[in-house]
């Protein structure tokens, strides 16, 4: 076929099938739900995407907002660790660090029990490293009206124990001491001072804080620690500090980022967000095959032009690009139809409470929303490729057609 000279002129037969009417109206209904099949599944994705990578942020921000970015942890005197934390305040990624002291007990109140997390703070230096003083509901990080050591409690763990502030509770560590009757369990009492709700239920839950004095002459390990907190400029430095750390301490002490603490926790929500990558993509895949479909009916239609050009010279590859270009346009309606949808979703979703969650449950009140670049770029290329293998099969089998057969049968 002599044209040469005219560029893509496959693009221009493929645009002009899509454009003219169809034979029947089958043909006519195949397509349009061939393009919203695709834009109705694009749009689902994305906004399913949308809102779990919006509660994947939104617990990130909550763990983060109650923990460091890196932890050190061993247990250290006050004079090795003030050293250490002099080093690692040095590195020029590293924003700020404060002592901790991390230890289990049993909460005992009212013949109730419990175990718990305990964790010795500087309260001042903490502030530097988390947003722990902006998540208390009632009270304070301090004991002004008694000499009881002072204690702040989780909301959801003194809700369920039916403790209030000002109330005193037991604290049994897990190291024994020695007395005339023998070993027994190191009891102590505290008065809750204050109650703090982070908005992450696995510490509002477990979580005990207090000063480090206090947590170090409960858990029995005067003017030492059992690790350093870290807070970097940028969190994505994380992995290059914990390394340049290590050279600081050496191997004795444990270091772990802050994903890797929770670890559990970021790879159950990145499965989930991959299963339902692939549960939502079948139903694209499925709109797809409707453009299969439409190919194939395209192709008996226009058995007699495919003759005509393979007559005046049309290649089986040129016959093959004007149906995959055929798909391709089909589909470029459908996905960016999808993405204008999806984004209106996303767009209502955000603003208006369309959506309400019940705030006990899941700490906040209406869903989420958080589009990544990433995932976008995954939805539209996704979407590209499962269109194109539905479109390579009548692309091959028009290309397939000889022109005496494609004439006569036409």
């Amino acid at each position: 076929m002599k044209h040469a000279n005219k560029k893509n002129y496959e693009f221009f037969i493929a645009k002009r099938y899509l454009k003219t009417k169809r034979k029947g109206l089958f043909a006519i209904i195949t397509t349009i739900i061939a393009i919203t099949g695709v834009a109705v599944g694009v749009a689902a994705l994305l906004t399913t995407l949308a809102v779990m990578s919006g509660f994947q942020n939104d617990i990130r921000s909550k763990v983060i907002g109650a923990q460091s970015h890196i932890l050190l942890f061993g247990q250290m005197s006050e004079k090795k660790y003030k050293n250490y934390q002099k080093e690692i305040e040095q590195l020029k990624k590293v924003s700020a660090t404060a002592p901790n002291i991390y230890g289990q007990a049993i909460l005992n109140y009212n013949q109730n029990s419990i175990g718990v997390v305990i964790r010795g703070m500087d309260t001042k230096q903490e502030k530097n490293i988390n947003n722990l003083h902006k998540s208390l509901l009632a009270g304070s990080f301090s004991n002004k009206k008694n000499d009881t050591p002072w204690v702040v409690l989780g909301e959801e763990l003194a809700f369920n124990m039916g403790i209030d502030i000002d109330d005193n509770i037991i604290l049994i560590s897990p190291k024994s001491m020695s007395s005339g009757a023998g070993v027994i369990p190191k009891m102590k009492k505290f008065r809750v001072s204050g109650l703090i709700k982070t908005g992450y239920y696995e510490f509002d839950n477990s979580m005990a804080y207090m000063s480090l004095k206090d947590s170090a002459d409960f858990m029995g390990i005067p003017n030492q620690i059992t690790g350093i907190a870290i807070k970097l400029h940028n969190l994505d430095d994380a992995q290059e500090v914990k390394n340049q750390i290590r050279e600081i301490v050496g191997n004795y002490y444990v270091i772990r980022t802050f994903e890797q603490l929770n670890s559990t926790l970021y790879a159950a929500l990145k499965l989930e967000k991959v299963v339902m990558f692939i549960i939502l993509s079948l139903i694209i895949l499925v709109a797809s095959l409707n453009i299969a479909s439409n190919l194939i009916l395209l192709g008996t239609e226009k058995l007699k032009d495919i003759g005509i050009l393979r007559a005046m010279g049309a290649k089986p590859k040129n016959i093959k690009k004007i149906f995959l270009y055929e798909g391709f346009l089909i589909a470029t309606t459908g996905i960016f139809s999808g993405i204008a949808l999806g984004f209106l979703l996303c767009f209502i979703i955000d603003k208006t409470n369309i959506i309400s969650l019940p705030g006990d449950i899941y700490y906040i009140t209406k869903v989420p929303i958080k589009i990544g670049l990433t995932d976008l770029l995954y939805v539209v290329f996704g979407s590209y490729a499962l269109c194109f293998l539905a479109a390579l099969y009548p692309a091959i089998r028009a290309s397939k057609v000889e022109a005496v057969d494609a004439i006569r049968y036409g």
